[in-house]
């Protein structure tokens, strides 16, 4: 899936079970962000394009939702075998266009397939429920039918799993499916759809277009779409809810996040500070529960501090597909020039600098989008170090006297995704998980993101709609609820008391 300078493709599109050329000229280079290397050109997709894939997925919906559930099942079955032979090229795809570590990039392709898993068990969570005798001889039922065109528009961060939160359980629900993947990370999906074509789906049950903004605004705007799934920053993921709202589609808008790790005087240092490590720096920060900043109680600073700048230092920074790598480049050279600037800044504020990711060495590409770990502290709750996503890897450490000052910080933060608390105290963590403001928790565990057969349920700035992410949240989205009251004079029961029509 790789080119070179002098023999670059531009990506097509995938619309009505076929690889089709967009209506667009112009296009964007993708790069490998450890090298500069030019991997492909993506199109910038029109309207016309995204009309093109939304009329695709409205004519093969009536025909896919009368495929019985028990047959789309049994394609995701199929599809998670196609994805395990081929786990080590989209691993490979992943670290290549995203720059994350070939490890990180093997846990993505697994939380993905673990989506296709979920899904498979459709035959199960979509069912219904039924409740006979509601009156004499009348029954009541709830049955679950499919929403119809559903789309995506997935980031840069995880140009695997992400897609992955919803494509399985939309189709598996019987939906038809329109994906955008982010225009910086493309490739990673071509390969997914070249599986998806195996399947030997109806055309139009699954479709992709490439693009940026025209796209994204188009598919808001569609009176073809039915539901809108989105994964990004806060102040795109209120807009897209806003917009896709007043259209009257059924929106999960997934925004950023500011995560909060409380460590506690009693927490078992060496595994808290992998856990600290392993959140705040893996991937190179690009996560939206990536912990980016810590809360040390009383005397769990002093403890901490020593060992956790230690093992910082000693990660390796480099080309993700290198072994020895601990920490990839990020997205891009402008993201780079964006986290150094984000650290100036806290310097400026009157944060102390303990461990500088901003220079990084001689020996890294000269065109890489290298920043390396970084510690700062002296950090205040007022500080915009504090306050904002930096996706990064950037890692904040404030101080509290009290777990109620800690949960104090963490709740005065606009957002809410995931926190984690590191004790070895049962009433302390009862006291936390109670009183805490975020939607996914963390006990001695640095990346609180849920399995796929819970929700990934972020609350405050970091979500906006009423159903999560994958788990049982994904029916729910995914299907609309139809209840059906019956009855037959035949049976010879007459109406009950309690049902009266007037």
């Amino acid at each position: 899936m790789t080119s070179t300078p002098t023999d670059v493709r531009t990506l097509d599109n995938y619309v009505g079970g076929a690889w089709t050329p967009p209506a667009a000229t112009e296009a964007l280079d993708v790069t490998n962000p450890a090298s500069g290397e030019l991997l492909a050109r993506v199109p910038l997709s029109l309207a016309a394009d995204v009309d093109a894939a939304v009329s695709a997925a409205r004519a093969a919906l009536p025909a896919w939702r009368d495929v019985n559930v028990i047959e789309r099942a049994r394609r995701l079955f199929k599809l998670r075998e196609l994805l395990v032979a081929r786990t080590d090229e989209l691993a490979a795809s992943v670290t290549r266009e995203m720059g994350k570590t070939l490890i990180d990039a093997r846990a993505e392709i697994g939380r993905a397939i673990e989506m296709v898993e979920a899904a498979c068990a459709i035959p199960t969570t979509m069912q219904g429920r039924i409740l006979e005798d509601v009156s004499r001889g009348i029954d009541a039922e709830t049955v679950r039918q499919p929403v119809g065109v559903c789309a995506a528009i997935a980031p840069f961060n995880f140009p695997m799993m992400v897609p992955f939160w919803f494509l399985p359980f939309a189709i598996g629900c019987g939906n038809t499916f329109v994906l955008k993947p982010s225009e910086q990370v493309p490739l990673t999906q071509q390969i997914v759809f070249e599986l998806l074509h195996e399947l030997e789906l109806p055309p139009g049950v699954v479709n992709l277009v490439n693009g940026g903004r025209e796209v994204v605004e188009s598919l808001l705007d569609h009176p073809g779409v039915d539901a809108i799934s989105f994964v990004g920053s806060a102040p795109v993921a209120k807009l897209v809810y806003e917009r896709a709202a007043r259209s009257g589609k059924r929106v999960q808008a997934l925004g950023g996040a500011k995560n909060h790790m409380v460590v506690m005087p009693d927490a078992v240092i060496d595994k808290t500070v992998a856990g600290l490590i392993g959140s705040a720096f893996g991937a190179a920060g690009q996560r939206c529960m990536a912990g980016s900043a810590v809360v040390t109680v009383g005397e769990a600073h002093e403890r901490l501090l020593e060992p956790l700048t230690a093992a910082t230092r000693a990660l390796q920074v480099g080309d993700g597909a290198d072994s020895a790598s601990d920490v990839g480049p990020v997205v891009s050279c402008e993201a780079r020039d964006r986290i150094v600037d984000w650290v100036d800044r806290a310097v400026a504020d009157g944060a102390t600098v303990v461990v500088d990711g901003r220079a990084t060495g001689e020996d890294l590409p000269a065109g890489g989008a290298f920043v390396g770990p970084t510690i700062l502290t002296d950090v205040t709750p007022r500080m915009a170090i504090a306050q904002e996503e930096v996706f990064g890897p950037v890692l904040a450490i404030m101080r509290a006297e009290t777990l109620d000052e800690a949960i104090a910080i963490v709740n005065g933060s606009r957002f809410g995704n995931g926190t984690s608390i590191f004790t070895e105290s049962a009433p302390a963590v009862r006291r936390y998980r109670h009183d805490v403001e975020a939607g996914m928790i963390g006990v001695n565990i640095g990346v609180a993101a849920p399995v796929a057969f819970f929700p990934f349920s972020g609350w405050k700035d970091s979500f906006l709609g009423d159903l999560h992410a994958h788990g049982p949240d994904a029916v729910d989205f995914f299907t609309r609820k139809k209840t059906v009251t019956s009855r037959y004079f035949s049976s010879g029961q007459g109406t009950g008391s309690y049902f009266v029509e007037n």
